[in-house]
């Protein structure tokens, strides 16, 4: 276990909720004055909602820490938070007033490293499970190593990009604090371990996800890589691009089913 539990945070009570930050925001007019959509995009590409507005249209509702936006063929049910930065402890407390909020369903959509040497750049990758080498999960349930997406909605997503003829892996990831601080040794065991990619948000966003009773699921696209065992970065940006579309709008058709 990569943290002992001397404190059982997940077991009190805690004195903050989401529903009050909610109040507080609405008090403040800082809260989209809309009915909650029952699926919602955790995108991490900033701007991309509004790059594809023409093809995919949006109606913005307001911000909440980031922009949010109601996808309009949906009429309301889906929606998209975007431009609010990085990492589990953002990721999740968002999340944590959007399930208050009335969001039942999340698809996270975020960049990765590649771990294994068979992942190229722009590469998709659907994740059946997180490491959770991050902080914020191990405050609500007990230190087990891995966190795991909903099984339902990582399915339909996976039938939704067959349809599409598009090509994708499934796989784990590992959920990090600290992308400095990844070595050698933790990647070679990890690729042992057959792990496809490494990213900032997910393990955290499962373990809400499995707390708070709410579907949960993720498409990663490979950005770099750190299968060699040296950082390599992308060489450019169009494949990456490409890829964010396909999972965009792959996402915006799985969450607006029944």
């Amino acid at each position: 276990m990569p943290f002992p539990n001397y404190r059982n945070k997940y077991t009190g009570e805690a004195i903050m909720r989401p529903e009050d930050t909610i109040e507080m925001r609405k008090r403040f007019g800082k809260f989209p004055k809309v009915s909650p959509p029952s699926g919602l995009i955790f995108c991490m590409k900033n701007g991309l909602p509004e790059k594809l507005r023409w093809r995919v249209p949006i109606r913005k509702v307001g911000k909440v820490m980031g922009d949010m936006f109601l996808v309009k063929k949906t009429k309301g049910n889906v929606g998209v938070l975007s431009n609010f930065g990085i990492g589990a402890p953002v990721v999740v407390s968002l999340a944590e007033e959007m399930i208050s909020f009335g969001v039942k369903k999340i698809i996270i959509l975020s960049w990765a490293g590649a771990l294994q040497k068979n992942l190229v750049t722009g590469d998709l990758v659907i994740n059946d499970s997180a490491i959770r080498d991050d902080g914020v999960s191990h405050h609500y349930i007990k230190s087990d190593e891995r966190a795991y997406a909903d099984v339902n909605l990582k399915t339909k997503i996976e039938n939704e990009l067959t349809k599409q003829n598009a090509k994708f892996y499934s796989g784990s990831t590992w959920t990090t604090d600290a992308p400095y601080r990844e070595t050698k040794e933790e990647i070679l065991k990890y690729q042992l371990e057959n792990v496809q990619t490494v990213e900032m948000e997910i393990a955290g966003l499962f373990t809400l996800g499995q707390v708070r009773g709410v579907q949960v699921a993720s498409i990663v696209i490979v950005a770099d890589s750190l299968a060699n065992l040296a950082w390599q970065p992308p060489q450019d940006m169009k494949r990456i691009n490409q890829s964010f579309e396909i999972a965009y709008k792959t996402a915006i058709q799985v969450l607006n089913q029944e």
